[in-house]
């Protein structure tokens, strides 16, 4: 059978998406090949978010050419936000190229590769799915799921932000039935997965298209002193009664996530959730982008510093403990040394755990591109530095106090060294060492030590392990074929 392999540039729903097209593939009796220059097949699974996704994909198509000369049956295929992106001008600049699939695509991959086998020209696939959205569910392998998987809920974005090229890389928001999605998480859960984090482009802005969910509590409630009502009333969605409708129906589902939020979608009724449901992790990741006004309005994120504060707040009040992480971009055209600032008093009072910093990058198609007073290179590399400075004191800080704690931990699997690795609640990294395969469990651990990016721990004294035959743990998280380019 033709081995193939997947290169995965990018995010979270870029990797779900190579897990899906990995399992279209092996029900189309194609096998995985760990090593892509062995393959029959290397799909390059695409990002567009930052211009230095789309130079590594020129590096790497550059690669497999010269792979290609020597052997010339090998079929070269690029997916994602790129191949979207551009279509048709890939094929034109990459002759080597033999395929070109979008996101809403990869249900389709088998018969284009069929074609091009067959030696029909190079084929271009990146049609939005708007009229009829699918969704391709995860499929447990024949060694059961993972501890930890992730479930697609909704796609697109209807958001417009000034910087971002996904609207046009995944097109409109569409959302997927609630009953399929509980459906899906049923089954992963029946096959071992203990934790399941639910992605979408702005996954807070869940609306179940066969309004089947009931309203959540705290509904319709606009507690904000910043936010107009009306706004509050828009920025209500449907993703908290999925939540809750998720933890009824599927009551082996030890813990929840989600990514990626937008801030204005943290309505009462979301926080409430965070309160009630025991799985749901005590950590958020809440992209923030900027701490000034000014910019935030330039960047067309729609609420202003003060709601983003006012609105954290209140998550702490009703979910002491919670962690949050957040995106921030720098360098965006008209940033002042005020308005920077301005980001770095954000974060220091948010007191982030975690902090995804990137130096803005003109994306086509985006209107940032209309806008003038860009901050030189040298200017954006030395506030990244900065801004990463304060934000690892924060998180140097955050892991020391945590040494002496006790801590529920979720065993995602062996360490790379030894013992074993899982992550908190709070979605802290945690090592330790243990004689009994504990992947699945959420065991209890005393942190020991803190290091730069995890905790050291010991299983706690009083920890009972569950019996458990080994055919009932979930499979240990493997890449396969997946390598990951950042």
């Amino acid at each position: 059978m033709p081995g193939f392999a997947v290169v995965t540039f990018g995010c979270q729903m870029n990797q779900h998406d190579s897990d899906r097209i990995c399992e279209v593939l092996a029900r189309a009796g194609w096998t995985p090949e760990p090593d892509p220059e062995r393959a029959d097949l290397v799909l390059l699974n695409t990002c567009s978010v930052r211009e230095k996704a789309e130079q590594k994909l020129r590096s790497e198509v550059g690669r497999m050419a010269l792979i290609k000369e020597r052997r010339p049956s090998l079929l070269i295929g690029i997916a994602g936000c790129v191949a979207q992106q551009e279509g048709e001008r890939l094929v034109a600049r990459m002759p080597d190229v033999d395929l070109v699939i979008g996101p809403d695509n990869i249900a389709e991959l088998p018969g284009l590769l069929a074609e091009a086998e067959l030696g029909a020209p190079a084929q271009v696939r990146t049609v939005f799915d708007v009229d009829a959205p699918r969704f391709l569910e995860a499929r447990p392998l024949a060694g059961g799921a993972k501890a930890s998987e992730f479930v697609t809920v909704m796609k697109g974005c209807n958001e417009r932000c000034a910087f971002c090229i996904v609207p046009h890389t995944r097109g409109p928001e569409r959302y997927r039935p609630a009953r399929e999605i509980v459906a899906e998480v049923a089954r992963l859960v029946a096959a071992g997965a203990r934790e399941v984090t639910l992605l979408g482009q702005t996954v807070n802005s869940y609306a179940d298209p066969e309004r089947t969910l009931e309203a959540a509590p705290g509904a319709g409630e606009r507690r904000w002193t910043h936010t107009h009502p009306t706004t509050a009333r828009q920025d209500e969605s449907q993703f908290p009664s999925l939540l809750r409708a998720l933890v009824s129906a599927v009551p082996g589902l030890l813990r929840l996530r989600y990514t990626s939020p937008h801030p204005r979608h943290l309505t009462r009724s979301l926080i409430l959730a965070h309160r009630d449901l025991p799985p749901l992790a005590r950590h958020v990741h809440l992209p923030v982008q900027s701490g000034s006004d000014r910019m935030l309005r330039r960047m067309i994120r729609r609420y202003s510093a003060a709601e983003y504060r006012e609105r954290v707040a209140a998550l702490r009040a009703e979910v002491p403990g919670v962690t949050l992480s957040t995106d921030v971009i720098v360098g965006f055209p008209g940033e002042t040394r005020e308005d920077f600032e301005q980001t770095l008093e954000l974060v220091r009072d948010v007191g982030f755990t975690g902090l995804f910093g990137f130096k803005y990058s003109p994306r086509p198609f985006t209107p940032a591109l209309k806008l003038d007073g860009e901050p030189s290179e040298d200017e954006k590399s030395a506030r990244l530095a900065e801004l990463f400075a304060l934000s690892e004191a924060q998180r140097q800080a955050h892991l020391a106090a945590l040494v002496g704690t006790r801590q529920d931990v979720l065993v995602e699997g062996p360490g790379r060294t030894s013992g074993y690795s899982g992550r908190s609640a709070q979605n802290e990294i945690v090592h330790f060492e243990s004689a009994l395969d504990l992947t699945g469990d959420v065991v209890p651990v005393r942190v020991t030590r803190a290091f730069k990016n995890s905790l050291a721990a010991e299983l706690d004294a009083a920890f009972v392990p569950p019996a458990r035959s080994s055919s009932e743990r979930p499979r240990v998280a493997e890449r396969r074929a997946l390598p990951v380019a950042r």
